[in-house]
């Protein structure tokens, strides 16, 4: 169920976020910006501030973990990720929560520890932008996606990042999406098409072209029953994975969306839009459940925390928290 109630927004980027993942715990907000830096910010910092007073919410602290002898988080200290020197556009964190992978303009992904900001390994296979980013639900691959210049889908192990295998059926590729099982990944592309292919044979399951125009975004649901895609068309579908068939189709934005996640329990979307509104709905009827219209720019990226308390939505250099 979707009580939104509050809402409070996090300045700390001194240019556009791109991207933000929540920590498998949901206590932490990782979010990566044009400013070429990721911040680990702690979420009950973000959404307190909304709650005291005006001169007391001066600000966030930003905070690095540092690990201690039994692997436990322990002390803090003011942290921000700098070893990008180009654009952040994707990330994604572990699903143990040990390491955050992060891609930038160039191509190149960092493999690094959440606790302690070591980078574990460099991935080298993309020659430009790496839009999109997601970990095996067994936490040892990895699967990336190339935008400009690039247009491959690469998967690699996540620590030694050795190779595994290279989808090359798409042209240009904006979002990617592992399946719960770990078997299938769905990846989306600038040529309108959704595709399912297996994970380590390429083996092509699914070509869904239902879409007029590009698909920004493409995400499978927690439960592994479907699968939702969105795009220039302003129009997000949910179908399932296998057979193609449409459950649904959502038209409540009015311009391209370029981000969406699912709730948990897999009953709802939320949906970022080039529209400038953030919308919650339900994910099989298709019924708004939460509008929120509060932005100046477009919506780059949007998260939901595993626990369901949070939803996170980055416009321009600001991320709001609501909960």
């Amino acid at each position: 169920m979707v009580n939104i109630q509050h809402a409070s927004t996090y300045t700390g980027h001194d240019d556009n976020v791109f991207c933000l993942a929540f920590s498998p715990n949901s206590d932490l907000l990782a979010t990566g910006s044009r400013d070429t830096t990721i911040h680990i910010t702690r979420v009950s910092d973000i959404c307190h501030s909304s709650l005291r007073s005006e001169s007391e919410a001066s600000g966030v602290e930003i905070l690095h973990f540092a690990q201690n002898d039994t692997g436990e988080l322990a002390g803090l200290r003011p942290y921000i990720f700098r070893e990008h020197t180009h654009p952040v556009l994707s990330l994604a964190w572990s699903p143990d929560g040990r390491f955050i992978a992060s891609g930038d303009t160039t191509g190149i992904i960092h493999v690094w520890e959440a606790a302690t900001g070591t980078i574990s390994a460099t991935y080298h296979g993309h020659t430009r932008f790496v839009r999109s980013i997601a970990w095996s639900p067994d936490g040892t691959s990895i699967v990336s996606g190339g935008d400009y210049g690039d247009s491959t889908v690469q998967v690699w192990e996540a620590i030694t990042d050795k190779h595994i295998f290279w989808h090359r059926s798409q042209y240009r590729i904006f979002g990617v999406s592992w399946e719960p099982l770990g078997s299938h990944i769905v990846s989306c592309s600038f040529d309108g098409s959704v595709q399912i292919w297996d994970a380590f044979t390429g083996e092509l399951m699914q070509d869904y072209r239902q879409h007029a125009g590009p698909v920004y975004a493409a995400s499978w649901s927690p439960d592994g029953q479907h699968i939702a895609s969105a795009g220039q068309d302003s129009i997000i579908h949910v179908w399932e994975p296998f057979t193609g068939r449409t459950i649904t189709r959502y038209t409540g934005h009015t311009d391209a969306i370029k981000t969406l996640a699912w709730s948990p329990d897999s009953r709802s979307i939320v949906s970022g839009s080039d529209d400038r509104t953030v919308q919650v709905w339900q994910a099989t009827r298709g019924e708004r459940i939460f509008l929120d219209n509060g932005y100046t720019k477009w919506i780059h990226a949007v998260g939901w925390s595993r626990d369901g308390k949070w939803i996170a939505a980055a416009s321009g250099k600001a991320v709001k928290l609501l909960f």
